[in-house]
């Protein structure tokens, strides 16, 4: 990992020495992309997936429920849940610990997984809204640092939110949720940029640059090497780039022929994209370690005896510090790059909102006018609708695995802290991973999801052990003792790094070619759009149930509705229609390759 590291920092691109490209539009900075901008576009994900991780991942969810837990009360008995007086009822009646909401009184988990599934679908209407708004003028820039530095103040204020004011937590974290969307799709945008500025492209020779040539460096000496090296396989990377970005290798990785499209720039932007990711890969898991050793250190002081909350409310400041710190490193780094400017920006005041609002209302259009086309391609519907039911179960896994190793196996902060670290180390393996393994048992990429899918449909399956009473009556299996949640946790981080990669990839052979910007936005579009709905639903079953376990049912049914209609899919009629469509496109105008990188704007990343 340490080589990992060194490497990533060692090929930063030159400064000089090479012509600049003209210029496509009044005021683009065409200057060579510079080590620092690289370094800058690096210190971003380096800021913000700590967050995702450590945060949204682990903390934040906790801290939510803690929260309310503090201001709650036992559903019968209307004692407190915490404190000296708290009641020690355990079943499932009795023990629930209930909090007023609105006049309405919620389970202190439901309250947690209610406010992710608002924060979600607050963030992709933010997503879709300002999808053309960072390619104009100085937006690109301004949009990130907004994002990341509200983002960080949200986090940090939540040492602050003492349980009288637990309301307050679930709007910081909407807040939070939405900025980290929106700024990690922001930084993607500079991607483009920064790749056709790149001195080893415009030189003419891809193999001159240091950034390209730094990922053929040393092949074989670590698996890390799997997110920067031609060598290993390509669509591995996709479980660790972001989601909006047409993976150059698509059809390679796939046992496809590659398309045209798969330039020097392509290649690339995914080798830049997936390094930045590993390097924040990599800071989360360090920071998560930090943060496990705070709250061993705080827990042994008066202020947990205090507030049980209030030790996670000092590692999400410590969060927010480490996002804001890089965020301003990204700052002083990395250029403006001014895009367009906006056609009535001469006109001050009302005439520039107006611009805007038509940017936004543009942004909406695009995504429709793909739906359309989409919706005359049926292998690409069918395959939207399971990436829909898909995508909802794997948001729907993380935040009920979390919430129920808390308040049903009774997990300690810092060992759920552990848990977040064992599926993210499990993930970024299993993104490396399952290339090989679909290779070396002969499957193709629609039977390798579906072996995900079964392999993921274990997890709830597993916890519904419980419900058979002579398993319930052992006190072991069904995820009844701690140590069987981090065997799962392992499942969970290979199977969604496998998911990631293929389902992404899979997408990519059945678009039409010169669409892949605006099918990718579409596909985005739909992991968000689908991800509230599952939180959401479980949140209505804890409330009725009182047990978060019950929530695995309705998981375990959405994990399987897709498998028969990802068996559905016909890669290669999906193939045929995207080319014959790409065609139709050509012949009408361009189709929406003329509105392909407006249309993908914000949402480029998942």
């Amino acid at each position: 990992m340490l080589s990992y590291i060194s490497d990533a920092f060692r090929s930063l691109s030159p400064d000089e020495g090479v012509q600049q490209r003209p210029p496509r539009y009044a005021g683009e900075d065409t200057t060579p992309t510079s080590r620092r901008e690289i370094l800058g576009w690096y210190s971003y994900g380096i800021a913000a997936e700590v967050f995702a991780v450590c945060g949204v991942g682990s903390f934040l969810p906790l801290t939510l429920e803690q929260l309310a837990r503090e201001r709650g009360t036992l559903q019968t008995s209307r004692l407190p849940c915490t404190g000296p007086s708290a009641g020690n009822s355990t079943n499932a009646e009795n023990g629930q610990c209930v909090v007023p909401v609105f006049g309405l009184e919620i389970n202190t988990a439901s309250f947690a997984m209610y406010t992710f599934s608002v924060a979600v679908l607050i963030q992709a209407l933010t997503l879709i809204s300002f999808s053309a708004l960072a390619d104009y003028e100085n937006n690109r820039k301004t949009l990130l640092m907004v994002f990341g530095f509200a983002g960080a103040l949200a986090s940090m204020l939540f040492v602050f939110v003492a349980p009288p004011i637990f309301v307050l937590g679930s709007i910081l974290v909407v807040v939070g949720v939405t900025c980290l969307g929106s700024s990690f799709v922001v930084l993607n945008s500079y991607l483009p940029v920064l790749v056709a500025n790149d001195p080893s492209l415009q030189a003419g020779n891809t193999n001159d640059g240091a950034e390209m040539s730094s990922f053929d460096r040393d092949e074989g000496n670590s698996e890390w090497n799997a997110w920067g090296n031609d060598d290993a396989d390509d669509d591995s990377l996709d479980g660790l780039q972001p989601s909006g970005e047409p993976h150059s290798s698509l059809e390679g990785g796939m046992g496809f022929k590659p398309s045209p499209s798969s330039s020097p720039e392509l290649q690339l932007s995914t080798k830049i994209s997936s390094r930045g990711i590993g390097l924040g890969y990599c800071a989360a898991v360090f920071v998560q370690i930090i943060s496990i050793i705070m709250l061993i250190t705080l827990s042994k002081t008066s202020l947990a005896k205090a507030s049980p909350s209030l030790p996670m409310r000092f590692v999400l400041l410590l969060v927010g510090i480490w996002w804001g710190a890089f965020t301003l490193v990204t700052r002083n780094l990395l250029k403006t790059r001014p895009g367009p400017r906006l056609d009535s920006v001469s006109t001050k005041g009302a005439g520039r909102w107006r611009a805007w609002l038509r940017l936004v209302g543009f942004a909406w259009k695009s995504l429709w006018k793909t739906v359309k086309i989409a919706m005359k391609l049926r292998e690409v519907i069918i395959f939207l609708v399971a990436w829909f039911l898909l995508s909802d179960a794997m948001a729907t896994v993380s935040g009920t695995a979390i919430l129920f190793a808390r308040t049903e196996l009774k997990l300690s902060t810092p060992l759920i802290g552990l848990l977040s670290i064992t599926a993210t180390v499990s993930g970024m393996t299993g993104a490396f991973l399952w290339p090989h393994v679909s290779r070396y048992f002969g499957l193709q990429p629609n039977h390798t999801i579906i072996l995900c899918i079964g392999l993921f449909e274990l997890i709830p399956l597993y916890g519904l052990l419980a419900y058979i009473p002579f398993i319930k009556s052992w006190g072991v299996f069904g995820l009844q003792q701690p140590w069987e949640i981090f065997p799962l946790a392992i499942v969970h981080g290979v199977v969604s790094g496998g998911l990631a990669s293929y389902c992404r990839s899979f997408f990519g052979l059945l678009i039409p070619p010169g669409s892949e910007a605006a099918f990718y936005a579409l596909y985005a579009a739909t992991d968000k759009g689908s991800s509230f709905i599952g939180p959401a639903i479980v949140g209505v079953l804890v409330d009725a149930t009182g047990q978060v376990r019950s929530g695995f049912f309705f998981i375990a049914v959405l994990i399987l509705l897709p498998i028969p209609l990802v068996w559905m899919v016909n890669a290669d009629k999906g193939r045929r229609e995207g080319l014959a469509m790409a065609e139709t496109l050509d012949k009408s105008h361009g189709g929406p390759a003329e509105y392909a990188q407006e249309a993908e704007g914000l949402l480029a990343r998942q």
